[in-house]
């Protein structure tokens, strides 16, 4: 099987590794603006130098030379790249969101199915086994009916200021609100375990902290020039230079020497100050759904946090089921009868694989050259294009109900 890769920045090269390892595809190009990441994508798959674009008229310009492509763009130009795309007959694995504007996503998916191609959007949390486990258990009924959840997306304080206020993500006129382009991943989930499409929404948010009000005083526009950054936890070496080698440090650039990470500070986005940044995606959201079947969620995101993971909570009718994505483990409880007992409790086991969002990456990845390899067959894909459009639509009303600060009824958007 043969892959090319447009965009190749460390989602597109994540998926790529794995395809390339793990499934025994070949990728034989790659395209993107950035020199640096087709040459490391050359070398890490042995893609010949003239197998490497900087522009994508020039990868279709050679017209189908790949049985699929791999599609991690920046998220205002998926929409023509995967049109293109599918214009020459491309299968796409797409990462999200698959566009900040719903009606290009939903002629995404029209011309998907138009043209018979199949589209995996890299909802990657319905491939980790901690969401699959709480799946199993709600659909087990052993618990009854799904009743109502409380779930939250804790961001991290410095994963918010590295993508959301310095990085690719901080501006929704450039990118994507936050809660679609971070949370599109959470409304999908809920979707998947409630097993029912959103009836209404409202959302409250904004951007609290990472404005100019709240720079310490003194402070410069650049780390590497701020008398302040003994009392800044946000100072960029303190950010970056510990991790080396590591994300987010690999995304400033590919040199990841001491000397490499401090000349990126130096002259490039990342060594901003977070308060004197042109971000302005909210900090903090929070979105109260209605589920066509009755069910009541309700979606906590947040920028105020020591470390990256997510919580849930499943209420149902005869016992709850709790989990932290940090944690190996997820609670199972049947409600007691009285004060005196406990409950009956158990603990499920849910290891994470290796990898990024607990081995969710690479089972989609597989999920994906499952399909390719049987393609015309009846398979089972959990995130395709079709399934994937609901959670955008959700996000897109959770934004619009946050500006309008209105309920806003998804029959209206759809």
């Amino acid at each position: 099987m043969k892959l090319a890769i447009i965009g190749a920045g460390q989602r597109g090269m994540i998926y790529a590794k794995y395809a390339y390892e793990k499934g025994g595809a070949q990728i034989v190009a790659v395209t993107d603006i950035n020199k640096e990441k087709r040459d490391c994508a050359c070398e890490e798959f042995n893609i010949p130098p003239e197998m490497a674009f900087s522009n994508t008229d020039d990868f279709f310009r050679q017209g189908k030379i790949a049985d699929a492509i791999i599609l991690a763009t920046m998220d205002r130009d998926h929409y023509d790249h995967a049109m293109a795309a599918m214009d020459l007959g491309y299968d796409i694995l797409l990462e999200k969101p698959i566009s900040p504007d719903v009606q290009e996503c939903l002629k995404i998916r029209d011309k998907a199915k138009e043209k018979g191609v199949t589209i995996v959007v890299c909802h990657v949390l319905r491939y980790t086994r901690f969401f699959s486990a709480i799946k199993k258990v709600i659909d087990s009924g052993e618990l009854g009916k799904v009743v109502t959840i409380q779930h939250a997306e804790n961001v991290g304080n410095f994963h918010m200021a590295h993508s959301f206020v310095r990085g690719n993500w901080r501006n929704s006129d450039l990118s994507s609100p936050i809660i679609m382009q971070k949370s599109c991943h959470d409304m999908d989930i809920l979707l998947w375990l409630v097993g029912s499409n959103a009836k209404k929404i409202s959302s409250f948010g904004n951007l609290s902290y990472f404005k100019k009000e709240n720079a310490p005083a003194g402070a410069a526009k650049r780390c590497l020039d701020c008398p302040c950054e003994d009392q800044c936890r946000f100072d960029g070496k303190k950010a970056y230079l510990p991790i080396r080698g590591e994300w987010p440090a690999t995304v400033l650039t590919e040199d990841q020497s001491e000397e490499g990470i401090l000349t990126a500070l130096r002259e490039g986005p990342y060594g901003r100050c977070v308060f004197d940044c042109d971000n302005n995606v909210c900090d903090n959201q929070v979105t109260d759904i209605e589920f066509e079947n009755g069910v009541t969620a309700t979606f906590h995101l947040s920028g105020m946090t020591n470390k990256m993971h997510r919580t849930i909570k499943v209420m149902c009718e005869n016992g709850d089921i709790f989990g932290d994505d940090s944690e190996d483990f997820i609670t199972v409880t049947k409600y007691s009868a009285n004060s005196l007992y406990e409950g009956e409790t158990r603990e499920i086991s849910v290891n994470s694989e290796e990898g990024f969002h607990g081995g969710g990456d690479y089972r989609l990845t597989m999920d994906f050259i499952s399909a390719l390899e049987h393609k015309g067959e009846q398979v089972e894909i959990r995130s395709g294009i079709e399934q994937s459009v609901e959670s955008h639509l959700m996000a897109y009303a959770a934004e619009q109900a946050r500006l309008t600060d209105t309920v806003i009824l998804m029959k209206d958007i759809r």
